[in-house]
């Protein structure tokens, strides 16, 4: 080989191992995130465990209380780490933490506009394969019906006390929604409602 060649391969492989290295995740937050990811699923476990009548330590009521007081902590906690970080992607707080971040934003139903807001900048991480194009299409959905409008990829359902059946809430395009969910990694849609059965 060439002298040059050789240079230029030494130099480009340097070049990677710095640039890998300068991509620094925030362990800190990282820990923060998981923390009010468990606050987020244990009342979540609770009410599961109370509605199917298994043992569990609480009541229907201080389960309820509890669970509206994480989901208003978390929704607090959320709002400071979106102004501080924008979305939280992978290069920060790797896959796992950003689709904690992600399922705690899902949870902040009672602020829209934060929601909105989250979805703008998470539209932006998704665009650079920094963050999850699959919950980015539940939110997009859960923001929609939030604002009782029609969504998009039929996430959003309800689901029939009775037969168990689930049906989507309205759809905007019902024609081409397995095509929607199918540019979004997601399961065709008559799949995905028989998952609720």
């Amino acid at each position: 080989m060439k002298p040059q060649l050789i240079i230029a391969l030494i130099f480009l492989g340097f070049s990677y191992t710095l640039s890998a290295q300068s991509i620094k995740k925030d362990t800190v937050l990282m820990r923060r995130l998981d923390t009010m990811f468990k606050y987020d699923q244990f009342w979540r476990k609770e009410y599961a465990k109370v509605m199917r009548k298994e043992k569990s330590a609480y009541d229907e009521d201080s389960v309820q209380k509890n669970w509206a007081t994480a989901d208003s902590l978390n929704e607090i906690e959320a709002k400071k780490i979106l102004k501080a970080y924008g979305y939280p992607g992978y290069d920060l707080v790797n896959e796992k933490g950003s689709e904690q971040f992600w399922a705690i934003a899902q949870h902040c139903d009672d602020d829209v506009a934060f929601q909105d807001r989250v979805l703008k900048l998470m539209k932006v991480q998704v665009a650079k394969n920094n963050a999850n194009k699959e919950n980015y299409a539940l939110l997009v959905d859960r923001v929609l019906v939030n604002k009782h409008q029609k969504q998009i990829y039929g996430t959003q359902v309800h689901v029939d006390p009775k037969t168990h059946k689930a049906t989507p809430l309205p759809l905007k395009y019902p024609k081409s929604v397995n095509k929607l969910r199918r540019q979004v990694g997601m399961e065709p849609l008559e799949k995905y409602l028989k998952s609720f059965e």
